[in-house]
């Protein structure tokens, strides 16, 4: 894909939707890196009907630290994977609290060496709390990438690296949410709505679905 269709198809992005975020309900960088460790194989519907009884609660390191372990557990269960995520969260918390004023920090190492907090986590957090140009490649940026020919990649490393030097300067900050809101409503897994999509024309997906 040439420079001119992504440029084309971030432009028609952006003037759909000018101030994409994320569909996670948050209200500080730290519900904001709670709720993306708990969203892990999990739905944001699902996530935020748990945050919302847990953040009224415990929104900080040192509240969730002293909920403790099984009655955080009580709070997340609806939420796949909860033991574990419960446990990396009380770990993390901890850390939190010791090494870092109970602030979150800023840069992927340091967010990379939270229990549960991996790669995409990490972007999604640099991006969305601290305004950085990162790209967190879940399965529906993955999808889109390759499918659409924007940024195709045989894994979501690949994706990631290929986005942020080819999606236009401009558009990187939102670029994360625009492909996420895309894959998620437009750009269906199984049947992709490409009769009602806006980049339908400049996008070069062969088996394009008529009705």
């Amino acid at each position: 894909m040439n420079k001119e269709k992504r440029q084309q198809i971030f432009s028609r992005l952006q003037a759909q939707n000018p101030n994409p975020t994320t569909e996670l309900n948050y209200n500080s960088p730290f519900e904001l890196l709670i709720a993306v460790i708990l969203s892990a194989q999990a739905t944001d519907v699902g996530v935020n009907k748990a945050t919302v009884k847990l953040f009224p609660i415990a929104n900080t390191p040192e509240k969730i630290f002293a909920l403790g372990l099984t009655k955080l557990k009580s709070y997340i269960k609806t939420i796949g994977l909860y033991n574990a995520k419960a446990e990396n969260i009380i770990k993390t918390c901890q850390i939190l609290i010791e090494k870092y004023n109970s602030e979150v920090p800023d840069t992927r190492e340091a967010l990379e060496s939270l229990p549960g907090v991996g790669r995409k986590t990490a972007n999604v957090v640099l991006n969305t709390a601290f305004r950085q140009p990162t790209m967190a490649v879940d399965t529906h940026i993955f999808r889109v990438s390759n499918r659409t020919g924007i940024a195709p990649g045989k894994n979501v490393l690949e994706v990631e690296k290929r986005l942020l030097r080819v999606v236009p300067k401009d558009f990187l900050l939102d670029a994360h949410h625009w492909l996420i809101l895309h894959g998620r409503y437009v750009c269906k897994a199984r049947k992709p709505q490409c009769n009602s999509c806006i980049i339908e024309d400049l996008c070069e997906y062969k088996e394009k679905t008529i009705a």
